[in-house]
Order: C-alpha cells, then structure tokens, then sequence
C-alpha cells in the first residue's frame, strides 16, 4: 500500500536558458511582461503515492493506493490511470467539492524544472479517513511525502508496525518531518521500524543534523532503521544496511528529458527487490535502473519498468556497487 499524494501533472517545456544565482542555483529567466513561446505540453499523472503504487503496479505488486483525490477533472483522471495501471484504488477517498492536487512543471533544455504546486485534496489526508486495519493489513506498506497536516497518521502507522504481524515499512519523508529532525519522538518510534529510509542528500543532511553523508547514514542507522538510502542526483546513490556503506553510480542516459518522480522510481526499485528478498546491492541497482528510465520520458510515470523490464536489465546491468565497512 503506498500512502500519500496523487497530483495531477501539466508539464511545460520552454526553449529558455538558465542561469544561476549568487549561491549558485539554477534558475529560469522569464521576463516579467514577456511573452513566452512554449515548445511542449505533457499531462500526465504524479505525486509520490500515485507514483509508487503505479512504479510497485508495473512491478507484478498487487499494489494499492490510499489518500485523497476531488471530484473533479483532475481526480476522474487520476483514478482512471490509477485503475487502468492495476493499482487498488478502494480506499481511495474522494471529496466533492474540492480541486485536487495539481502542478504547473516547467522544464528546462537539461531537464532540471520548476514545480508550482497546488496541494488541493493532499491536504485533506487525516486519521478520519485512514483505513487503519486495511493498512495493518499489508505485506509492506510505504509511505510517501505527506502534507503537514497529514502527519497526524504517522502515530496509527507506529501502531501498525509495532504489531506482531507487521507489514514492512518503506518511508520517505515529507518538508515537515525533514525540518522536525531525528529530534522528533514520532519521527524516532517510526525510524525505529522503518525498514527503507529513503532521502535526497540535502534531505539527509537536515534530517539527521548531520555534516556529511556517511555521517548521516550512521546516524540514522543508529535509530534502528534496517537501511537508510541517499541519492545524489548524477553521482548516485550513498546507503547502508547497518553493516555496509555501500555507492551505487548512475546510469549514463543520452538524453535526460526530465527529472521528476526519479526519487519516487528509485524507491519503488528498492521496495520491489526487497519484496522479492534479493540482496541489498541488488536492490540498489533495481532503484537505479528505475530512476534511469523515468528521467529519460518525461512525466513521473512513463518510464517506470515492468517486472520482466526490470529483470532483464539486472541481468546485463553493467552497475558495480561499491562497498565498505560501516
């Protein structure tokens, strides 16, 4: 069961250069009172537990969806995909009335982007609409960056882990529990069952309080989390299984069309693996490979592999993982 958003996406592309900051950041330079040709328009559908219900979906998972989505437009199509995908949507709730989650993407020529976000309906997940037992339920159960007002489910999820039959846990956090820190008790009781931490390396540093990577990742193994993954955009992902840190690169990919949802794409390749006990290193690479074929479509979902997909490409993948003690 991935828990979370769903966001219906509009992505723009535009032929404009961008530049960078005085900290160094890029960003685009639209003139104020100009007039902008667009190259390229894509509707697709995203947002995290959209995206790694369908990416566990495409897997060979019998995979479910749980959060809120309108009545609206926008909402008819996220079921539609959700549905024609395989995706379980039963304990999905619908809210008439309401507009639901939508971004304006615009991507850039190296397909970096800006997002502007509406949270809609993302904001309506609460304990009155969490199916409790159903999630109880589940062989694994992965939770997906949740709005702040959502973060009042993450007690009912320690209830479900602590349980004697639990499901196994994949948890990447949202803005709100990235600020709280380690410090947080509820953000402590639920990396004590977390099977999969997973974070990008700015994420990382603030989640943990921490000056470096490595140092992140024995500080948060330490809590009792079974292993903590860090991506870093093109220079791979860093992660440990309390043993071992372990590097795995990148895929070279000739073109990088877009960006989005290649967290999400990595996730769902480790879950998936683990799902079918495969080693650890082998789940790195299952990530990897996802996040590779995402970013080179554009959308969150379009390039999410298959089972057979997937299998194939571990076969002849080419991906050494380095490791080292812990």
């Amino acid at each position: 069961m991935s828990i979370g958003g769903a966001t219906y996406d509009i992505f723009v592309r535009v032929n404009h250069e961008t530049t960078r900051n005085n900290e160094g950041h890029p960003s685009f330079t639209l003139p104020l009172g100009g007039k902008i040709p667009i190259e390229e328009v894509v509707e697709t559908c995203g947002g995290g537990a959209c995206n790694t219900a369908v990416g566990l979906s495409r897997l060979g998972c019998n995979a479910s969806f749980e959060g809120v989505i309108g009545s609206d437009q926008w909402g008819q199509r996220l079921l539609e995909t959700l549905r024609n995908e395989g995706t379980d949507v039963r304990y999905a709730t619908i809210v008439d009335g309401e507009i639901s989650s939508f971004s304006l993407i615009l991507l850039a020529k190296n397909g970096d982007r800006v997002i502007l976000y509406e949270p809609g309906t993302n904001e309506h997940l609460q304990r009155s609409n969490f199916d409790f037992e159903i999630a109880a339920q589940m062989d694994w159960v992965y939770l997906n960056h949740i709005q702040e007002q959502s973060t009042v489910i993450q007690d009912d999820i320690v209830k479900i882990l602590t349980r004697d039959e639990s499901p196994r846990f994949t948890w990447n956090p949202g803005g709100n529990q990235i600020t709280q820190g380690i410090t947080s008790p509820t953000n402590l009781r639920l990396l004590k069952y977390t099977d999969v931490l997973l974070l990008n390396d700015e994420e990382a540093l603030r989640f943990a309080r921490a000056r470096s990577i490595e140092q992140a990742l024995r500080i948060l193994i330490k809590t009792g989390t079974k292993s903590v993954c860090v991506t870093e955009g093109k220079n791979g992902v860093t992660a440990t299984d309390g043993a071992n840190i372990y590097h795995c690169p990148t895929l070279p990919i000739a073109k990088v069309a877009d960006t989005t949802g290649a967290g999400d794409a990595f996730g769902t390749g480790v879950s998936w693996a683990l799902l079918q006990a495969m080693d650890f290193p082998i789940a790195l690479q299952a990530g990897t490979i996802n996040a590779a074929s995402v970013v080179s479509a554009i959308g969150a979902q379009n390039g999410l592999l298959t089972d057979t997909q997937m299998r194939e490409q571990l076969a002849r993948t080419e991906l050494t993982v380095e490791v080292h003690p812990l």
